[in-house]
C-alpha cells in the first residue's frame, strides 16, 4: 500500500492488535540513541534483561528511537543490530515501534563516544535527528531519503515491527529543542516539507505497518486550531498518535478531540508522576477508549529521566524521591511496587480475556 491508509484499513489493522501497552525504551547503559546503537556500545545482553522486565509487567510493545547518523556510519551493521533487537523483543512477545526522526534536545549530534550524564539533569545527552546543520541544508536531504528508505525497506514486511513513527515532536518548544524562541518559526518552516517527504519516502517502500507522527502541543479541538506541522502530522498519519503528560481528565478530553478524526489512536508518550499522569490514572481510560499507551521510560539509567524536566515545577508539592519517569532501577527493583502490581493485574486481565 503506497497511499495513506483509509480509515477503514487503519481500523481493521488496529482491531487486529491486542490492546497496546508499552514503554519508550532506551536501555539504561545509553545516554541517547547513538550510544544505544553504535557498534562499540550496543549491548544486546543488557537490552534483553530490560526487555524481560517490560514483559514481566505485561507490556507488549516498545517505542524505540533510531538516528540518521547511524545510517551513514555503518548502514549494514546498523540494520543488523536493529534486527537483533527485534528478535530479542519478539522472544518476549513485544513488538516495536521505530522512530526515524526527532527534534528534541541537542541540535548538533555527533558520532563516537557520547558525553557522560550531567548531574541532576533530565535527558542531558539526548540528540536531535537530523541535527540543525543538516535540517538547514537541502543538499544533505538526499542522505536522509536514503536512510528512511533503507531502514523501512529492510523491515517493511516484518511483523515484529508494530509501526513507524516518522518524526518525534517536530514542534517542541525552545526549552526542549534548545533553541532561541525566535528560531522556532524558521525551524518549523524547514521541518514541514521534510516531514511530508519522510512520510512519502517511507510509504514508497510499501510497509505493511502503519505510519504516524504524534502531536503534542496546543489545542486540538478543531482542525483549524492545528499548526501547519500538526496538520502535516495528522494529515499523513495512518493511525493518529499523540503525547500527553496531563491528568486523566485532560487525557480523556484530548482523546475525544482526536476521535473526531475517525482513525485509531495511540498515546505514544505519557506518565509524569508529579503531574498526575500515572499508570493508575491513565491506563484505565486508555483501555476504556481503546487507545494504545506507551509510558516514557522503563529502567532508570544514563538518560536520567527519573528526574523532572529542566525548569519544570509540579502543580503541587511532591516528595523529592518520587520519580518523574521510569519504572525500575538498574537492579530491576520497582520504584513503586504497588504500581508494578497494578500493571501486572491490569495485563493479566487482558491475558484471561484473550485466552
Amino acid at each position: 500500500m503506497t497511499e495513506r491508509w483509509t480509515p477503514d484499513a487503519a481500523h481493521a489493522w488496529f482491531n487486529a492488535q491486542p490492546w497496546l501497552v508499552g514503554c519508550n525504551f532506551t536501555p539504561s547503559y545509553a545516554i541517547n540513541q547513538l550510544e544505544m546503537w553504535q557498534p562499540d556500545s550496543f549491548d544486546l545482553g543488557a537490552i534483553e534483561a530490560e526487555l524481560k522486565l517490560a514483559a514481566s509487567i505485561g507490556m507488549n510493545a516498545v517505542r524505540v528511537y533510531l538516528h540518521d547518523l547511524l545510517w551513514i556510519q555503518d548502514a549494514p551493521g546498523f540494520l543488523d543490530r536493529v534486527d537483533a533487537f527485534l528478535a530479542k523483543a519478539d522472544e518476549y512477545g513485544i513488538r516495536t515501534m521505530l522512530v526515524l526522526f526527532d527534534s528534541c534536545w541537542h541540535p548538533e549530534p555527533a558520532l563516537g563516544p557520547q558525553p557522560a550524564p550531567r548531574e541532576g539533569v533530565h535527558n542531558s545527552g539526548w540528540v536531535q535527528s537530523p541535527g540543525m546543520p543538516v535540517l538547514a541544508d537541502p543538499g544533505a536531504h538526499g542522505r536522509l531519503e536514503d536512510y528512511v528508505k533503507g531502514v523501512v525497506a529492510r523491515f517493511a514486511k516484518d511483523e515484529r515491527v508494530l509501526s513507524w513513527d516518522i518524526w518525534n515532536e517536530p514542534d517542541n518548544g525552545p526549552e526542549v529543542a534548545l533553541c532561541d524562541p525566535r528560531q522556532l518559526k524558521a525551524k518549523a518552516d524547514l521541518v514541514v516539507p521534510l516531514l511530508v517527504n519522510a512520510f512519502l519516502w517511507a510509504r514508497e517502500m510499501a510497509p505493511i505497518q502503519p505510519l504516524t507522527s504524534g502531536i503534542w502541543l496546543g489545542d486540538w479541538s478543531a482542525p483549524d486550531l492545528l499548526s501547519p506541522i500538526q496538520q502535516a502530522q495528522t494529515g499523513n498519519s495512518d493511525v493518529i498518535s499523540f503525547h500527553n503528560y496531563g491528568t486523566a481528565q485532560d487525557f480523556v478530553t484530548r482523546v475525544k478531540w482526536l476521535k473526531a478524526m475517525g482513525r485509531p489512536l495511540m498515546c505514544t508518550e505519557f506518565m509524569a508522576r508529579p503531574a498526575g499522569s500515572t499508570f493508575q490514572e491513565i491506563l484505565p481510560p486508555a483501555k476504556e477508549h481503546g487507545v494504545g499507551a506507551f509510558c516514557w521510560g522503563l529502567v532508570r539509567g544514563k538518560t536520567q529521566t527519573h528526574l523532572p524536566w529542566d525548569k519544570w515545577e509540579p502543580p503541587a508539592p511532591v516528595a523529592n524521591d518520587v520519580w518523574f519517569h521510569d519504572i525500575f532501577d538498574e537492579h530491576g527493583n520497582p520504584h513503586d511496587p504497588a504500581e508494578v502490581e497494578f500493571l501486572r493485574l491490569l495485563n493479566a486481565i487482558d491475558d484471561k480475556m484473550s485466552a
